[in-house]
């Protein structure tokens, strides 16, 4: 059995520490607000991953789910910026980046769970029309320069 953790896993796990981190140098208030929301996301979006991970039946739902948390992470960060909760910009930005890979792997991966695949895989995609064909063997020469 492949043990081996999948990266947004181990991604996920390195922003919850670092959120952590961060959230221990806010402003009592903030800690205690917009701070614990921030904990409270982080540790959803790393469950969510795991469960992805391990649940092989129902992982598109958890990927899917995925998704939307950690964008509400991101909004969440937002907010606490604008609330200037973060003692700095440089760290704001830090999380910032985090966050914005760790929703490029979890896209991908959604995007990758349904996207269908074999060998029927272009049939079902709603194909409007098929292109025209511009230039065959027969075409005269200097009709399609």
């Amino acid at each position: 059995m492949n043990t081996a953790v999948p990266p947004i896993v181990k991604a996920s796990e390195r922003l919850l520490v670092d959120i952590e981190q961060a959230v221990r140098r806010f402003d009592r208030y903030h800690r205690y607000a917009i701070g614990t929301d921030l904990r409270a996301k982080a540790m959803q979006v790393y469950d969510l991953a795991q469960r992805a991970w391990r649940d092989r039946q129902h992982q598109a739902r958890w990927v899917a789910q995925l998704v939307w948390a950690i964008d509400e992470l991101r909004h969440r960060l937002q907010a606490a910026k604008l609330l200037r909760a973060t003692p700095s910009f440089c760290q704001f930005e830090h999380l910032a980046r985090q966050i914005s890979e760790l929703g490029k792997q979890a896209g991908g991966w959604h995007r990758h769970l349904n996207t269908p695949k074999g060998q029927d895989a272009q049939g079902r995609q709603a194909v409007a029309q098929r292109a025209q064909k511009l230039s065959t063997r027969a075409t005269p020469a200097g009709v399609n320069p």
